[in-house]
């Protein structure tokens, strides 16, 4: 957090001086207004998780997850000589949670049951008094066996005030440890795109370079992988009471696509790595539709279809309904179903054959349905809520979840915004 603090302080000094040189050199007909913090936002929330078909254990074990997860954002806002309204957000998300299958990364037990995730994020975006705009933002990710770095570019054009053409394109460029399963820790050196090891007769792993791989105290090596994601948006008011978008997403991923640490048994009893291809593309192509009902009542509609070159091909449907109950009060119902098809790589246990080039039986892979039912609860009472003028709004939403894998799970978020 320090860390965050010091950085937005920085930046926010930075603008603000350029700011000032700005507005003294020129005669302009706006007033500049150097960067303020304008909203703080606190987002918190529980999840957990019960299923019997942990990819580690091979497609059979114990799925219990429970998440702890945190995000604080803070936005500052300022206008340029040219009236431009400047927007910097930064961010800071902090999860942590408990997983029983990761237990059995090691067939002795003695592996991490838990792990945590720290994500900060910047973005910059100038925003004209036209209504369009341009941005910048940059990522991060770590946690015990992955590591994520991003940046993407953002647009918006403004037709008139009744149409918007949107745009993102963003790259990720991540590192996974290669966690080997205990037991199938390979013995010998080997020709592979994955790191080569060497074991010693008393279990210890060294790396063909010499590094360490054994303890506490162990270097893992990472293999990579790379995400590109082209994200493209119209929006159209129809009419008083229409609205309507259509999205389209072009993702392309290379590297190593899997995770070592799943397991996967052929027929003959014999225990693997989840082996996959090192290249995936995938089209997404949404739909969403906004009826304004009446001054209480709105009803949020979206579709998506998906498919992508590993077999895949899914469809979603979504409905959500905000219905005011009083001028500072409001509730959401909302329900989501899902399905997907199974993909070419995906087997259950004990089912692939030494003849498979690629296999998993990891059950994301697999054919399922799934269906998302919960309520969100919004106030934002005039005085503040508590009476507290800066507490400007409070979001409660809970939703509970069903796979026809016999996964199911809860969640529960708090979202606060303070003004």
């Amino acid at each position: 957090m320090k860390k965050l603090s010091l950085t937005v302080i920085g930046l926010y000094a930075l603008f603000l001086n350029a700011f000032s040189q700005y507005g003294a050199q020129d005669t302009v007909i706006y007033k500049t207004k150097p960067l303020a913090l304008e909203e703080v936002n606190l987002v918190s929330s529980y999840y957990s998780q019960n299923g019997n078909h942990s990819a580690i254990t091979g497609g059979i074990g114990n799925e219990h997850v429970v998440d702890f997860a945190n995000g604080l954002d803070l936005k500052f806002v300022g206008w340029d000589q040219s009236h431009n309204k400047h927007s910097i957000t930064a961010g800071l998300g902090f999860d942590h949670h408990t997983s029983a299958s990761s237990a059995y990364v090691s067939s002795t037990g003695a592996s991490k049951t838990g792990g945590t995730r720290v994500y900060p994020s910047l973005d910059w975006t100038v925003e004209t008094d036209k209504g369009n705009s341009f941005g910048f933002g940059a990522y991060y990710s770590t946690e015990y066996n992955y590591q994520s770095m991003g940046v993407d570019f953002h647009f918006t054009k403004k037709f008139n005030s009744n149409s918007e053409f949107s745009a993102k394109f963003s790259g990720y460029l991540d590192k996974v440890k290669m966690i080997y399963p205990s037991e199938l820790i390979p013995k010998s050196p080997i020709v592979t795109t994955t790191p080569t090891y060497y074991t010693t007769a008393s279990g210890r792993r060294y790396l063909s370079g010499g590094g360490n791989y054994g303890g506490d105290d162990i270097s893992i090596p990472s293999s990579p992988r790379n995400t590109f994601t082209a994200s493209l948006s119209y929006a159209q008011v129809i009419n008083t009471s229409l609205q309507a978008s259509l999205m389209l997403d072009l993702v392309s991923q290379s590297g190593y696509l899997g995770l070592p640490f799943h397991r996967v048994y052929f027929n003959d009893g014999t225990a693997h790595v989840e082996n996959l291809p090192s290249s995936r593309f995938k089209i997404p192509v949404g739909f969403r539709l906004n009826a304004f009902v009446s001054d209480q009542v709105v009803i949020r509609s979206y579709f998506r279809y998906y498919q992508d070159d590993w077999g895949i091909s899914s469809e979603t449907a979504d409905i959500e309904i905000p219905i005011k109950l009083s001028q500072f009060f409001s509730v959401s119902p909302f329900y989501r179903y899902y399905t997907q098809t199974a993909s070419k790589y995906f087997g259950t246990y004990m089912t692939h054959t030494a003849a498979d080039t690629y296999y998993s039986s990891n059950y994301s892979l697999a054919e399922l349905s799934s269906h998302f039912i919960g309520l969100g609860m919004h106030t934002a009472p005039p005085k503040g809520v508590l009476n507290n003028q800066h507490f400007s709004s409070l979001d409660i939403r809970y939703g509970h979840y069903t796979q026809s894998t016999d996964l199911n799970s809860n969640i529960i978020t708090f979202d606060f915004t303070f003004k």
